[in-house]
């Protein structure tokens, strides 16, 4: 009759034994199971490969301008930037998923990347500084032209065409960061 109370409990202690011994063998051993890669025997199962997951579940490497300037390498750009889609140059950069993301297949991967960098200037402010602070060359320090900005402050604005032109070039698109970034994205 207290044979099966006794069982039950023998048998507890034992797989709570087992979990345990095996917790403290991943530990010592250095394996984290947030980053262990999953097999790819059924491709048809319910995990994503890692190399689709979305921008928001993996990590990549920034792309870099390249030492040469001639040759478009993994991870290096020639140039930054562009003021249409086409002209934006492209690199393979390396990438991995996050820490406790499930995917399928290998954790490292390689993804396309547009050659693309963000400074913190955003087009909507830089056109209101433009408009309100033209005239003592807001815009221009702004942009990072510090030497043409100091001559379109002693000149308020070059009596005002400066001001206008600098208006037309914003709204046109030819006056962009000195730095050659892109106008942050407003999402």
């Amino acid at each position: 009759m207290l044979c099966g109370p006794v069982l039950f409990v023998t048998a507890f202690f034992q797989v709570v034994l087992t979990v345990s011994k095996a917790a403290l063998d991943r530990e010592r051993l250095g394996i984290d199971p947030c980053s262990q890669e999953m097999d790819d025997n059924y491709p048809m199962g319910p995990l994503v490969p890692c190399s689709y997951l979305p921008e928001e579940f993996i990590e990549c490497n920034v792309p870099e301008l390249s030492p040469a300037h001639n040759d478009s390498e993994a991870g290096y750009c020639t140039r930054f930037g562009g003021q249409r889609a086409e002209d934006v140059e492209w690199t393979w950069v390396a990438c991995r998923a996050l820490p406790c993301i499930e995917c399928r297949g290998r954790r490292h991967f390689f993804r396309r990347t547009p050659c693309i960098k963000y400074t913190g200037h955003h087009f909507l402010s830089t056109l209101l500084y433009s408009v309100f602070l033209g005239v003592v060359a807001v815009d221009r320090f702004c942009l990072g032209y510090s030497a043409i900005a100091v001559g379109k402050l002693m000149t308020l604005g070059g009596l005002g065409v400066w001001w206008i032109i600098d208006i037309f070039l914003l709204v046109t698109g030819n006056l962009a960061p000195a730095d050659d970034s892109n106008w942050e994205p407003y999402y």
